[in-house]
């Protein structure tokens, strides 16, 4: 089957050429003195824009009607180009993730977006795109492996309403950091103004008016950003809702089929032999509640910042279901390396000494400025608080951090920044295995643990004040022993 892509993609390959526009704005520049004369010289040649326009879409009709997408068997192909032509090949055993969308503002002309993408690459871009029509989108799914409904697990996990708002509540982008910074203004709005107001009373009565008028715009501007910023975080929360609502999932062995979405419903077709691994992310909160967020890392899943590769929303760690068990996901894993309390310095140091640090640098400042007292007790307080958030972080993952290898797969439990991550992967996705020790770390024999996993993107989780000899035994049981590749290269 041969097709061309919707023809609103004429729109997209015209926008190339927009640049042509500057002869229309330089003609409409020379109108910016408005008189009759000028207007009546502008109209008479308007037919010069008329046809720059036309000719605008002209060339994008002529990209489009050369651009073809052939569907067969084995391969999507799509072709292109008037002077110089592309060919672009994807077999169909070599897709990772194909996903059809469609977007409500699609609806009323027919249209769909389909994509593709392989693990080949280094960056996180998308190896084919393409809007078709409703029946060309069928046709480019029907070739793409699917679940096998008499072979599919039948006790896959469901999505309820609530696991959904609650993930859209702890991932929307700001949860914390919005309500921390409307915090910030709405505070830091009223400090702001009683400061000001004592510097400028001392100004002579004849600016009185002026400042009066002034003053009054600082805490409306503070209230004003404050509260943007919870809306921003609430138009974040409603996105996701959207975004994640109506979330089902069906698997066998070999594939896993996700739906999910209101106004722009989405199906994801994955290969579940490219999944790279599976990644149950956590917060603090998540943490305490012992409820986890399952997600995996395989190419076209998840492709940009807007989708994140979320395979099951919010669920209890405990009870992930034998569904996801029998695809290779569990929860409750028990670590075979630990560093437990004797990796104090290595995870609580840092945050710390820059939690002690806060204060004295405050009373320093008010000892220098007076004046500024009260607001830099201000910034100390809202500075100390996230501080104080990371060493909790820091004290629950120096607990619970840890790696376990077991028979062809390996469980590491660690913490990035704030977020806790357990990654289950089979050995082979491993690229590489470093043990680094610092010399704070040499007098008691601890090192850092780094292991790598092949994707897009960089993929590095580390577990911190690990015993040097448990290092090394990971490092053997993963099939990457630095000493033993040194000895057959010597012999």
């Amino acid at each position: 089957m041969t097709c061309h892509e919707h023809p609103l993609r004429i729109l997209r390959y015209s926008m190339r050429n927009i640049w042509l526009l500057i002869f229309p704005l330089l003609r409409g520049l020379s109108i910016l003195q408005m008189d009759a004369r000028r207007l009546y010289e502008w109209a008479r040649g308007a037919w010069q824009d008329i046809a720059i326009l036309g000719l605008i879409i002209v060339f994008g009709f002529v990209r489009w009607y050369f651009a073809r997408v052939t569907i067969s068997d084995e391969y999507i192909t799509q072709r292109g180009g008037v002077l110089i032509k592309y060919r672009k090949t994807i077999p169909l055993e070599s897709i990772s993730v194909a996903t059809a969308e469609r977007p409500w503002l699609m609806i009323p002309f027919g249209g769909m977006k389909f994509s593709c993408d392989t693990r080949a690459g280094i960056f996180k871009a998308t190896d084919m795109r393409l809007l078709v029509t409703r029946k060309a989108c069928s046709e480019l799914m029907s070739r793409i492996p699917d679940v096998d409904r008499e072979k599919r697990v039948d006790d896959m996990p469901k999505a309820n309403m609530i696991s959904v708002v609650l993930f859209s509540a702890f991932f929307s982008s700001g949860f914390s950091g919005a309500i921390y910074m409307a915090m910030f203004f709405l505070k830091g709005g009223s400090i702001a103004q009683d400061i000001i107001s004592l510097s400028l009373s001392r100004i002579t009565e004849t600016t009185e008016k002026f400042t009066h008028r002034w003053l009054l715009h600082i805490p409306d501007a503070a209230v004003g950003f404050g509260t943007f910023m919870l809306a921003a975080w609430l138009l974040s929360f409603i996105i996701n809702l959207l975004r994640y609502s109506h979330f089902k999932i069906i698997a066998d062995r070999h594939s896993i089929n996700v739906k999910c979405g209101i106004t722009n419903r989405r199906e994801y077709r994955i290969n579940a032999a490219h999944i790279n691994y599976t990644d149950l992310r956590q917060n603090l909160i998540m943490k305490f509640l012992k409820t986890v967020t399952v997600n995996v890392s395989c190419a076209g899943y998840g492709y940009d910042s807007r989708h994140l590769p979320v395979l099951m929303p919010i669920r209890r760690e405990k009870n992930l279901g034998g569904g996801l068990e029998r695809i290779g996901i569990s929860g409750n894993h028990r670590l075979d390396f630990r560093s437990g309390w004797s990796g104090f310095l290595s995870y609580l140091f840092n945050p710390i000494l820059a939690a002690n640090l806060v204060f004295p640098v405050y009373y320093i400042f008010e000892d220098l400025f007076p004046r500024f007292a009260e607001l830099s007790f201000f910034f100390a307080v809202m500075i100390e608080i996230p501080l104080m958030w990371l060493v909790l972080v820091k004290t629950v993952a120096m607990l619970t951090s840890g790696v376990s290898v077991k028979d062809d797969r390996v469980i590491v439990r660690c913490a990035k920044w704030t977020a806790f991550h357990t990654v289950i992967a089979h050995r082979d996705n491993i690229v590489k295995v470093e043990i680094r020790q610092s010399l704070l770390q040499k007098p008691g024999g601890r090192c850092n643990v780094l292991i790598w996993f092949c994707g897009e993107a960089s993929s590095c989780y580390m577990v911190r004040a690990l015993k040097l000899r448990e290092g090394v035994k990971i490092m053997r049981a993963l099939g990457h022993d630095v000493r033993k590749k040194a000895k057959n290269t010597s012999k």
